[in-house]
């Protein structure tokens, strides 16, 4: 298939060409959500800021706001990383193919280890919400508080499900979209380019991972996300398909959503679902090590040769932006190749 642009970009180049798609998606996803709030809520163009700003003051306010928060999602995000190899002369299944066919136990153990690591997370979520600027930093670090507070009571209001649907349309636009915008974004694209940059899969991952924490804009969340990225991004990388960390994602999201929804039914009488206070430390350890054990189980499996290779790898990219081929069969033991078929088994 035949881009607009050259698929010989450089990895850099490529993600610039995101960010600008980005934006270009973000501007159809804003014009898709004046024309579907006006439809299904009556809520005009001039009034959606309104509206989203405090929804609280709107008996509209809650749909317009998941509706707003999904299609920005989807389209600004996910549509951006759909773009991107279409317009470099990729198809999809070229540029997001796994390069082996993953079981079904790869999805199970991805959320199985997400489920997991909530204990361990709690003692990360609480030292991070503790965590002070120095002293000349004082002033800012009061506007990043009291803008994560705002945020906060817009995440409250929003997860308040007074009823089943309101339940599913959350799980949907909290957990389902997230699951495949992000990961599309993240894992799909900026990690594979700059590991095909660095010539690195950690130095990837862990870049990725910062950026993916950053651009939530929660300095006081910042280590949790990104301690979730990178466990999102070696999923990644170990298991070659996008489905895997799209499945932690999904987990994570939704894990949350449920025990919200069960102690709002009276599930929970001592659970709160804003408390930032860590889990005792023994759980937290015990946590780390279950942890710890399935995503070795998980990375073990990267190490076993396997006789359903696909077919041929001729469509990945190599540092430079060139098309490099790889045998179906696999590489020497103790040696692996990452999405950009550079030797990344001693990095």
């Amino acid at each position: 298939m035949k881009g607009f642009v050259s698929s010989r970009l450089h990895p850099f180049v490529n993600l610039l060409l995101l960010v600008g798609l980005m934006l270009l998606a973000l501007c159809l996803a804003g014009f898709l959500m004046a024309v579907l709030s006006n439809l299904f809520f009556g809520v005009g163009l001039l009034e959606i800021g309104n509206v989203t700003k405090d929804p609280s003051a709107n008996p509209q306010g809650w749909g317009v706001s998941m509706l707003s928060q999904g299609v920005l999602l989807f389209v600004g995000f996910g549509g951006a990383a759909l773009a991107l190899p279409l317009i470099t002369g990729y198809s999809l299944q070229d540029y997001f193919t796994p390069r082996r066919p993953v079981p079904a136990v790869w999805l199970l153990g991805a959320a199985g280890a997400v489920i997991l690591s909530v204990p361990f997370m709690s003692g990360l979520v609480e030292w991070n919400a503790n965590a002070h600027f120095p002293g000349f930093l004082k002033g800012l670090e009061t506007e990043a508080r009291e803008l994560e507070e705002r945020a906060q009571e817009l995440t409250r209001y929003l997860t308040q499900f007074s009823s089943p649907t309101r339940f599913l349309v959350g799980l949907l636009v909290i957990a389902v979209v997230p699951a495949i915008a992000e990961e599309l974004v993240f894992r799909g694209v900026v990690q594979r380019n700059l590991v095909q940059w660095f010539g690195s899969r950690h130095v990837g991952v862990w870049l990725a991972a910062a950026i993916f924490s950053a651009i939530h804009f929660q300095f006081f969340g910042f280590i949790p996300r990104f301690i979730l990225g990178l466990l999102l991004g070696y999923l990644y990388e170990w298991s070659g398909n996008i489905l895997v960390p799209m499945a932690a994602h999904f987990t994570q999201n939704a894990f949350q959503i449920v025990l919200l929804y069960a102690q709002q039914r009276g599930a929970f009488s001592t659970f709160d679902p804003d408390s930032t206070e860590a889990l005792p430390w023994w759980q937290q350890l015990i946590s780390l090590v279950l942890t710890g054990a399935a995503l070795w189980l998980l990375y073990q499996r990267t190490l076993q040769p396997t006789t359903a290779q696909l077919p041929t790898e001729m469509h990945t990219l190599g540092r430079g932006g060139a098309a490099i081929a790889h045998p179906t069969t696999p590489p020497p033991a103790g040696r692996t190749l990452s999405h950009d078929g550079v030797d990344i088994s001693r990095d």
